[in-house]
């Protein structure tokens, strides 16, 4: 992913909390040199110093069959995006999109199905937990289940390299960048909405760094 130095992240940490909270992400494999995308709910998980992203996919997937032909795979994570008009700066430019993204490269293998039902009793838990009547692994009927493994095949994709990019307005003047959250606001849809509250975050963010660095 082209990145330019500007909206590039490199704080493991913050990248980590992005994928478990933008979580359905896009699975991207290879079938006789050509792209195939599945998308899908996944979870990173932390196996000793290692990281994973698991998941699963119908049995009539053809793309879990290519993970041991593939060197590698890509995962995409996208967070809120929003245009942004340059009738918005203090001065003449054009018109711009901001995004956040996250891509994840490794070598993906199929899961057993001890692992597949670990992976999915978690699954159901983070969605679940919280709720009034929560649907949990054991709260379904055996037969259900059964069925259901049938149909389904689980990877875990073992991480080797995260590109994130947040183009957020960075490289704006402070003046231009508080009146861009302010319009976002205004918007008439709920991914710009979503963009304002992650710059205003972000803005804060950095000025409590910023603090911190001159008590220190």
């Amino acid at each position: 992913m082209f990145i330019p130095k500007y909206y590039k992240v490199t704080d493991f940490k913050e990248i980590t909390n992005f994928i478990n909270e933008n979580s359905f992400g896009t699975l991207v494999t290879i079938k006789n040199e050509i792209p195939i995308a599945t998308h899908i709910p996944l979870l990173l998980n932390q196996e000793g110093e290692d990281y994973f992203i698991t998941g699963h996919m119908a049995y009539g997937n053809p793309a879990w069959r290519t993970f041991e032909a593939c060197k590698e795979v890509l995962v995409m994570f996208q967070g809120p995006h929003a245009y942004i008009s340059s009738s918005w700066y203090g001065h003449e430019n054009v018109p711009t999109w901001n995004y956040q993204a996250v891509h994840v490269y490794g070598k993906a293998s199929i899961l057993d199905k001890e692992e597949l039902v670990q992976d999915l009793t978690l699954l159901l838990e983070k969605y679940e937990a919280n709720r009034e009547n929560p649907i949990l692994w054991d709260t379904l009927s055996p037969e259900l289940l059964v069925a259901e493994l049938k149909g389904i095949v689980g990877f875990k994709i073992k991480i080797r390299e995260v590109q994130a990019s947040y183009k957020m307005s960075q490289n704006r003047n402070e003046v231009d960048y508080r009146n861009i959250v302010a319009q976002l606001q205004n918007e008439p849809n709920a991914d710009s909405h979503r963009m304002a509250e992650a710059m205003k975050k972000r803005e804060e963010f950095r000025g409590n760094k910023n603090a911190a660095q001159k008590e220190q």
